[in-house]
């Protein structure tokens, strides 16, 4: 197992969201790695928790990641956060992206849980994928 591929798939997964249109069109450039700092804004994308274990075959190279990616607002209703949420999974969930250390194997939505937080005055959706990847 290695840990090694992290940061390449981190980073593979943060250019898929933010370069794609359809996210775009509904967050605008607020798809973050981190949270934002400053004036947060209305809806947004943050790559979040991830746990890594190692898995079971005679390589000894492939680990499997479990990603958390959560789509936060203070617009009114789940409606905006749903379509965004959508879009994320859309273009995770059986993704084929490129990394700079490893090989990704497999990428897949798992679940989410939708829900209001800070008083009733937002809403987040947080979403799970699990991610399959070799180091090479």
């Amino acid at each position: 197992m290695s840990y090694g591929v992290s940061k390449a798939l981190q980073g593979a997964v943060y250019e898929a969201l933010s370069g794609d249109e359809t996210l775009a069109g509904l967050v605008g450039a607020h798809v973050f790695d981190a949270p934002p700092e400053g004036t947060v804004p209305d809806l947004y994308v943050s790559l979040g928790a991830e746990d890594a274990a190692a898995r079971t075959d005679s390589s000894g190279s492939v680990t499997t990641h479990r990603l958390a990616v959560s789509v936060i607002g203070t617009v009114a209703g789940f409606g905006q956060l749903k379509a965004a949420a959508g879009a994320v999974s859309d273009r995770l969930d059986g993704a084929g992206l490129v990394l700079e250390r490893g090989r990704l194997l497999a990428l897949d939505f798992r679940r989410a849980r939708a829900r209001r937080i800070d008083g009733n005055r937002g809403r987040r959706i947080d979403m799970w994928f699990r991610a399959i990847v070799e180091d090479s």
